[in-house]
C-alpha cells in the first residue's frame, strides 16, 4: 500500500473506528428517551446537547470542505441546540442518522484519488483536507468523552439494552 492510501485509510480508522476510545455510537446506544435531556448536577450538558453539537460541527466542517461558497455560521450559537433535550424521538433519530451520513460523507472525501488531502478546501486558501479530517475526529472524540462523562454521571454507562 502506498503511503497515500495508508494516510487515507488512518484517516477513515480514525473518524469510524473504536480505536483508542469508543464511537460515537457506542456513547449514544441504548440512551433512555427520558433521560436524553438529563444535565447532572456537575455538568453544563446534556447527551442530546453534546450529540447535536457534533452534528452541527461535522456537518458544518464538511459543508466547509464541499462550498467554494462557505460562510460560517454565528458561533456559538449555530452550532448549539437551544434546548437540553431532542424534541422528540424523531429528532434524536435524526440526529444519529445525521451524524452517521456526513460521516460516511467525510470518508469519501477522504477516500477520494481525485483530492490531494494535502490540497486546502475549496473555501479556504490555508486549511487542507486532511487538517480538516482530523479536526473533524478530533472533536467527536473529545465531545464523545463527554458523552461517556455525562453518562457516568447519571449512572447510565455502560449503556445497557435494558436501559431503553
Amino acid at each position: 500500500m502506498d503511503s497515500t492510501a495508508s494516510l487515507r485509510s488512518h484517516l477513515t480508522d480514525l473518524l469510524t473506528a473504536r480505536q483508542a476510545h469508543c464511537t460515537f455510537e457506542d456513547a449514544v446506544a441504548h440512551m433512555p428517551p427520558d433521560r436524553r435531556g438529563e444535565r447532572p448536577e456537575t455538568l453544563p450538558y446534556s447527551v442530546w446537547e453534546l450529540a447535536e453539537h457534533i452534528r452541527r460541527a461535522q456537518r458544518d466542517i464538511l459543508d466547509y470542505c464541499r462550498d467554494p461558497h462557505y460562510e460560517a455560521d454565528e458561533w456559538p450559537d449555530a452550532y448549539w441546540p437551544d434546548a437540553t433535550a431532542p424534541a422528540d424521538e424523531a429528532a434524536w433519530d435524526e440526529c444519529l442518522s445525521q451524524v452517521q451520513t456526513d460521516r460516511e460523507a467525510l470518508c469519501d472525501l477522504v477516500t477520494d484519488p481525485t483530492i490531494d488531502l494535502y490540497d486546502t478546501v475549496p473555501s479556504s486558501d490555508e486549511h487542507t483536507y486532511l487538517r480538516e479530517a482530523m479536526l473533524v475526529a478530533d472533536h467527536t472524540a473529545y465531545h464523545v468523552g463527554q458523552i461517556v462523562t455525562v453518562r457516568r454521571q447519571l449512572n447510565l454507562w455502560p449503556p445497557s439494552e435494558d436501559s431503553t
